[in-house]
């Protein structure tokens, strides 16, 4: 459970997503050591999950006892998931790219994806919550 900032379609056909993870932390460890990841869009209600899921470090912080005991998760395709949230969709990671930035590239293709509702979660609402800047 990790608060990526940049996701981005990249292609509608084949559809193929591009996450940027930032370099030594626990989300780039994790998409490093796995080919499939769960993509889950944000419901607006959601905005103080961002807390803890993306200002607090995997390494240091149980994200999810935290949110199991906050009964937030459930099970999509065999993954564990935010309850409540947008969209879910199934990747598969296609390729790694590592350049000078403070970032590293991965391009994943979507295997399967579930629309719940589109009252996604915007950097412009977080913003106005005061949590990030």
């Amino acid at each position: 459970m990790n608060i990526c900032t940049y996701v981005c379609a990249v292609s509608m056909k084949p559809k193929i997503y591009m996450i940027a993870a930032y370099e030594n932390t626990q989300t780039l460890t994790n998409l490093e050591s796995s080919d499939t990841a769960v993509l889950q869009l944000l419901d607006q209600s959601q905005f103080g999950l961002v807390k803890h899921l993306g200002k607090m470090s995997g390494t240091s912080f149980d994200k999810i006892t935290w949110l199991r005991k906050r009964g937030e998760l459930g099970d999509w395709m065999g993954f564990p998931v935010l309850n409540n949230v947008c969209s879910l969709v199934l990747l598969k990671k296609t390729k790694t790219i590592r350049f000078a930035g403070d970032h590293v590239l991965f391009l994943f293709s979507v295997e399967k994806n579930k629309v719940f509702s589109e009252n996604y979660l915007t950097t412009g609402i977080l913003k106005n919550k005061k949590i990030i800047r």
